[in-house]
């Protein structure tokens, strides 16, 4: 007899494929409730080789080795994590749980539907609680690792990821493809100039390959599930964080598109109206030609509509006639931005000028007698 919580995961599947159909009838997607990877005790664990003298709990292993970097005492993991097989609904989808189980991207995750986090690909639009968190909720750093190993950095977006020890079986183009299809399933792989279009770049003879994703939480994820895992040749993986790109092309690429993504965000939450309008005041900086055909087609629509609402109300429409110097266009507009500023609520403040005074009177002059003029 199935528990309370299945139950629940039922009515929630129930409800999403009901909001499903009624937006997009023709795509509907079925969610069930997620498996239970594992049984418990079906995974061995193994105590890890002692290679050195003290176990370093920050980079879980042992140091004080002679080869305390290598991964020849790595052992392959017993499980993989399978996305079309493996997600579903769990507890967390009833919670509001953001973040993604970690054991569930390692494929050993024993709870199924009863488990508190999501068994599901990161979503990129969902925004997490804490930026300073990766999509299983472990805390970033402020650096890397020196391995490039961990969780990773908070200081800097990272979507690339060094995968090593690869078994070269072919020449670059066959590598590839192999590298391609094996992770393609935890994300979405960026595109870029290479002749594949996809950005999977190959070092033949080094057994090494960086694949970049579009989304970074598809990188962390991918990261967890490859680790120790094999391709086609029964290899055991290195899989880590890649370094910066010390390209200057890259570089500037990379920083174009967090500017854009910031952008993208800022004008999501703003109104259109606005945006088309710091668009035209950007190009008219520029020197650039704006196009301002919807705007004035808008005025005159506003302006064909107080014209019928004056001619319905039977006020007769005078054209401006042209007074001293002002011409007929020169009343038109201000006429227009006396309408504005009547809409936006100001109103200009016009000063008088201060009444003209009256001329003084002018001084009287005396009578003084004439040079001609003889006193008898």
């Amino acid at each position: 007899m199935p528990s309370e919580e299945l139950l629940q995961v039922q009515e929630i599947e129930q409800q999403q494929q009901q909001q499903a159909a009624v937006a997009n009838p023709k795509t509907t997607k079925r969610l069930k409730p997620a498996r239970k990877q594992v049984k418990p005790g079906d995974v061995e664990k193994k105590e890890a080789v002692q290679t050195g003298k003290e176990y370093n709990i920050w980079y879980n292993k042992w140091a004080g080795g002679d080869r305390e970097d290598s991964y020849s005492n790595k052992i392959k993991s017993q499980t993989r994590c399978n996305i079309k097989r493996d997600s579903g609904l769990t507890r967390a989808n009833t919670t509001g749980m953001k973040y993604t189980c970690l054991f569930f991207a390692r494929g050993c995750c024993p709870y199924g539907w009863e488990c508190e986090y999501l068994h599901t690909l990161p979503d990129p639009e969902a925004s997490l609680p804490d930026s300073s968190k990766d999509c299983f909720a472990r805390d970033k750093f402020s650096d890397y690792r020196d391995d490039m190993g961990g969780v990773g950095s908070f200081n800097r977006q990272n979507r690339t990821l060094y995968i090593g020890r690869i078994k070269e079986t072919g020449n670059a183009g066959d590598t590839e493809t192999v590298v391609f299809r094996h992770l393609k399933e935890f994300g979405k792989i960026a595109r870029d100039e290479s002749p594949s279009t996809w950005a999977v770049k190959i070092l033949q003879y080094r057994s090494v390959a960086f694949v970049t994703y579009e989304h970074e939480c598809h990188a962390q994820f991918a990261k967890e599930a490859m680790a120790c895992q094999s391709l086609d040749n029964d290899e055991i993986l290195n899989v880590r964080w890649a370094t910066e790109d010390p390209n200057p092309t890259a570089k500037v690429a990379e920083k174009r598109r967090l500017v854009d993504m910031g952008q993208e965000a800022i004008q999501a939450k703003m109104d259109p109206k606005m945006v088309e309008a710091m668009r035209s005041i950007r190009a008219l900086e520029d020197g650039d030609d704006v196009q301002v055909e919807e705007i004035e087609m808008e005025d005159e629509e506003e302006e064909r509509q107080s014209k019928r609402q004056r001619i319905d109300n039977g006020s007769s429409i005078e054209a401006p006639k042209a007074n001293g110097i002002l011409s007929v266009d020169a009343l038109e507009g201000l006429k227009y931005f006396a309408e504005i500023q009547k809409r936006r609520g100001t109103v200009p403040v016009v000063s008088k000028a201060p009444p003209a005074r009256a001329p003084a009177p002018a001084m009287a002059l005396a009578d003084y007698g004439s040079d001609s003029d003889q006193d008898e």
